[in-house]
């Protein structure tokens, strides 16, 4: 779960309001005002642990849907279980999305960088970065969308190349980017809580491959690393360009300059849902 929210223009790419009126019925606001005051001081606003909880139940959903994958494409066939999949987890994203960017500036304001010069270009090539890493699914686009037969590919080409888990990577260049930008405590909280579910996920999914293949996976972990570029400089990997050379990329990054060309409508529409 990674929106592009950059300088100025913090958006959502497609909200799901279907989210927010259902939280806002389970009074959140009214529980958490029963939480001593030692918990929720001006500096962590109840915002915070809204985010908390919010970042802990997609943890929950994506992972464990993760995890009953096997079992559940044997009980109702893996394109089924795609669309069920996604039936849960783009809502769950699609309302911690949309209250992240109506949040993001709550809190203490811990810097203010957005004045200099130099931040806005990085936080954009930061965030072009990211994407590179957190979207290789996009090279199987039909599987995606379950029109293929959804399946787990054991490979180490391209991404993997640099690292095995490019996701987590993807995100956290994600969160230092927009953590240069914001400054803010909330954002501070978010990235804390998305990094340690990606952390979880390093070794989650790991796991999961090596019981699906076993000594296979364990091969190819051996010839891999999960810091950026480490198995590459000790000579267990070699980097080949020509595997980058995808249209997968370049829809990618088609999707990133479009998203900076649609910001001030995003911003209008995240805005609009009070939440």
């Amino acid at each position: 779960m990674t929106p592009i929210c950059l300088p100025d223009a913090m958006g959502s790419i497609a909200p799901l309001a279907t989210i927010p009126p259902l939280l806002n019925s389970l009074n959140l606001l009214n529980w958490l005002s029963l939480l001593p005051a030692a918990l929720t001081p001006d500096w962590f606003p109840p915002s915070h642990w809204i985010m908390v909880g919010l970042l802990l139940g997609f943890a929950i959903l994506h992972s464990g849907l993760a995890a009953l994958r096997v079992r559940g494409e044997a009980l109702i066939g893996a394109r089924a279980y795609r669309v069920l999949f996604a039936l849960v987890s783009l809502p769950s994203a699609g309302g911690l999305i949309t209250y992240f960017f109506n949040h993001r500036y709550d809190g203490l304001q811990l810097w203010q960088l957005q004045g200099a010069s130099w931040v806005p270009p990085t936080v954009w090539i930061l965030s072009a970065i990211s994407f590179l890493f957190l979207y290789p699914a996009t090279f199987n686009l039909l599987e995606v969308a379950a029109v293929a037969k959804p399946q787990v590919h054991l490979y180490e080409t391209g991404i993997i190349r640099i690292t095995r888990h490019p996701q987590a990577i993807g995100q956290i260049i994600w969160c230092v980017g927009h953590s240069l930008w914001l400054g803010t405590s909330f954002m501070v909280v978010t990235c804390v809580g998305l990094i340690a579910h990606h952390l979880f996920a390093i070794w989650h999914g790991d796991h999961r491959m090596y019981q699906r293949y076993g000594d296979a996976f364990l091969a190819v972990k051996s010839r891999t690393s999960v810091m950026p570029f480490q198995a590459i400089f000790d000579g267990r990997q070699s980097l080949k360009l020509s595997e980058f050379l995808r249209p997968a990329y370049l829809g990618v990054m088609a999707f990133v300059f479009g998203f900076w060309w649609a910001h001030p409508s995003l911003i209008r529409l995240t805005a609009s849902v009070n939440w």
